[in-house]
Parts: C-alpha cells; sequence; structure tokens
C-alpha cells in the first residue's frame, strides 16, 4: 500500500509560516489569521493520519506548534500596532 503525505497538514505548515511572514512584514492582523486557520488544518491532517493510506502525523504535531507559536507571534503583533 502506498503512503502519502497528507495535504492539510502542508497546507497547516504553509499557513503558519505564512503567518509569520505576514506578522513581519507589517500584516500582523493577517498572519493572526493566519495562524489561526493553520491550527483547523493541522488537526484535521492529524485526524487524516489516522488512515493507513496517508502519512503526516508527525507534520501535523509539528504545525500544531509552530501554528500556536504563530497565533503568539500574532497576537503580539496586533498589540503592539494597537498600542504604539
Amino acid at each position: 500500500m502506498d503512503q502519502r503525505t497528507g495535504t492539510a497538514a502542508t497546507a497547516s505548515i504553509v499557513a503558519a509560516i505564512g503567518s509569520f511572514l505576514l506578522t513581519f512584514t507589517g500584516h500582523p492582523m493577517l498572519g493572526l489569521l493566519a495562524g489561526i486557520a493553520a491550527l483547523p488544518l493541522a488537526i484535521i491532517g492529524m485526524v487524516m493520519a489516522a488512515s493507513p493510506r496517508v502519512s503526516g502525523g508527525i507534520l501535523s504535531l509539528v504545525a500544531i506548534i509552530i501554528g500556536s507559536v504563530a497565533i503568539a507571534v500574532g497576537l503580539l503583533g496586533v498589540i503592539g500596532v494597537i498600542v504604539f
């Protein structure tokens, strides 16, 4: 049986990295939204990785961690824009 990496896990990593890029280029609200989008995608990827045909369980776990950090960075960016 051929295994393939889950698309949702990959999309979650891309959304989390995009969140960092958006936050650090001066768009913290969009970065926060991308970080928030990364978490459900990672959870979907984790659920899909339960199938023997789909791999990516560890990738989904990493995506959850990176997405959580991206949300925290996005929140700090939004707070920084509001305060300053």
